[in-house]
């Protein structure tokens, strides 16, 4: 039997497992969703979102990219966090990486890997601002270690920085920001990072939304 029938056997497995339980199961999902989560987590297939912190469908929204990263030109990621926070309203926003890393791994060489060079000079990024306490640490996989989780407090507080947040913030005193990482080896998540709604973003990066709508009226006249 191909690979991918064994996929769409399990799903009518599955389907009929949840039935026996609940005969409107799917009608009740098919209905809406409101999540209270939404979970920014890397792609990789050994860490998906639902089965690590054991939720059904329906109460995680989930977006998914090489090495959890919050990239402030990722149109992708940008939608789905609009989405989530303003339409969907969710309550907190997760970022969880996961140690043993392959995209944090490679942004620690120097390999040319092509057009991922592109996405990794992000986790570049974060070594060199973090690089007076990384080349302290001079057992390699403690660095890598220290790297993944540097690279989920960046990340969180690159969402601090986005407006979708601050605005949300403003308007709603939601979500909360949070950055995990989760042990492999262990099958349990470490608390890494909490930012609570309205904390202090630095002012470089804080929008004053009342003085654009002043700029706005004021320009329709």
């Amino acid at each position: 039997m191909k690979d991918y029938k064994k996929l769409l056997m399990a799903n009518k497995a599955w389907a009929k497992e949840r039935l026996e339980v609940d005969e409107d199961y799917f009608t009740d999902l098919a209905k809406d969703q409101k999540p209270q989560f939404l979970w920014i987590g890397c792609a990789d297939s050994r860490v998906p979102a639902e089965e690590v912190i054991n939720t059904q469908p329906g109460e995680v929204f989930v977006h998914r990219n090489v090495a959890n990263l919050v990239v402030h030109t990722d149109i992708n990621l940008l939608s789905v966090l609009q989405y989530a926070v303003e339409v969907l309203k969710v309550k907190h926003v997760i970022v969880c990486g996961h140690y043993g890393c392959g995209g944090v791994k490679a942004a620690m060489g120097n390999s040319d890997l092509g057009l991922i060079n592109k996405w990794l000079r992000n986790i570049k990024e974060v070594y060199d601002k973090h690089n007076y306490e990384l080349k302290n640490v001079s057992d390699e996989h403690l660095r890598f270690d220290r790297l993944v989780e540097l690279n989920v407090e960046e990340q969180v507080k690159n969402l601090a920085k986005t407006s979708i947040i601050q605005r949300a913030w403003i308007n709603h005193e939601l979500p909360h920001l949070h950055g995990w990482v989760f042990d492999m080896k262990t099958g349990l998540i470490k608390e890494i990072m909490n930012i609570e709604s309205n904390s202090v973003v630095d002012d470089i990066f804080k929008y004053d939304f009342h003085t654009v709508e002043l700029i706005s009226n004021s320009s329709i006249h």
